[in-house]
């Protein structure tokens, strides 16, 4: 749950929110057929009926944020891979399409969030994943710039900026249409 979100605007309302966020987003990136969409989830699921329909899950096992990011990308399947938030209403599968053509020239690929942060983050993964995630504060407006610090002499492509909703006052902005 988004515990933050939740300190600003209550537990349910905060659920409520990132749920139909959740959704949205499942649905809008898992009907397309250019990619095979995967799930990384919390706790770890040991098998069973494929769930949401079209995803692939994996665990995401423990860890800071970055530590679950570094373990998903070495789990993937060969070849350019991304991962995004499920806390961005506006993420639609041209965004992926997009970050996926950017990995057609470049190393890495950054959506930068509106906190200082990323929605977004994808490597080419060839010839070896970057160690892109040590270090970094996370939940700061830090993330994005840590990050990129871990990433010195490869070529990295910028997506928009988009806005992650991980408190209220990001909520806010959202809804008013922050850009």
């Amino acid at each position: 749950m988004k515990s933050r979100l939740a300190r600003d605007i209550g537990c349910v309302a905060a659920w409520t929110f990132y749920r139909r966020t959740v959704a949205g987003v499942l649905r809008r990136l898992g009907r397309d057929g250019r990619w095979q969409p995967w799930l990384a989830i919390t706790p770890d699921y040991g098998g069973g009926d494929p769930w949401p329909r079209n995803w692939r899950t994996i665990g995401q096992g423990g860890g800071d944020l970055g530590r679950r990011m570094h373990r998903a990308m070495r789990a993937l399947p060969p070849g350019p891979a991304i991962i995004v938030g499920t806390d961005i209403p506006d993420l639609g599968a041209a965004h992926i399409a997009h970050a996926f053509r950017a990995l057609g020239d470049h190393d890495a690929v950054f959506g930068p969030a509106a906190d200082g942060g990323y929605w977004l983050v994808g490597f080419r993964r060839s010839p070896r994943i970057p160690d892109a995630f040590e270090g970094v504060r996370w939940s700061t407006e830090h993330a994005l710039e840590d990050t990129l610090a871990n990433l010195v002499g490869l070529d990295v492509a910028f997506l928009e900026t988009l806005e992650d909703v991980d408190d209220g006052a990001a909520l806010s902005r959202w809804r008013q249409g922050w850009r």
